[in-house]
């Protein structure tokens, strides 16, 4: 299957946030709509994503505070992510590689979905 497919199944609703939201005000958002990973987009190009293993790393473990930290110090700027023509098997295989949780997929450098572990199990 085609991550294109797994994309209508689930929809290609993508939540993103600015470099410049307050990590408290992206955590806010991940808790209201139930989600680990937030897209963080600047002039509508991906530039990193921030997650709650990012939140748990950056941030708490290092006594920084949620209300005055930005995503940008926090984010992963080097993003992994696919095509919505790949194959599912390799974008799984490309997840456990890099081990990453969440993978955005861009066609011709725009957004156009993201996907999960969970995903790929509920969907796959």
């Amino acid at each position: 299957m085609r991550i294109s497919k797994l994309l209508k199944s689930k929809g290609s609703k993508v939540y993103t946030v600015s470099p410049d939201t307050t990590v408290y005000d992206a955590l806010k958002l991940m808790a209201e709509k139930e989600i680990g990973a937030l897209v963080v987009v600047e002039s509508d190009v991906m530039v990193g994503i921030f997650s709650e293993r990012d939140y748990a790393r950056k941030v708490i473990l290092k006594g920084k505070n949620s209300l005055a930290t930005l995503v940008r110090e926090i984010m992963t700027a080097k993003v992994v992510y696919a095509s919505p023509k790949k194959k599912m098997q390799k974008c799984i295989s490309l997840m456990i590689k890099k081990h990453v949780r969440h993978l955005p997929i861009l066609q011709e450098e725009k957004l156009v979905g993201i996907i999960s572990i969970e995903d790929v199990l509920r969907f796959g």
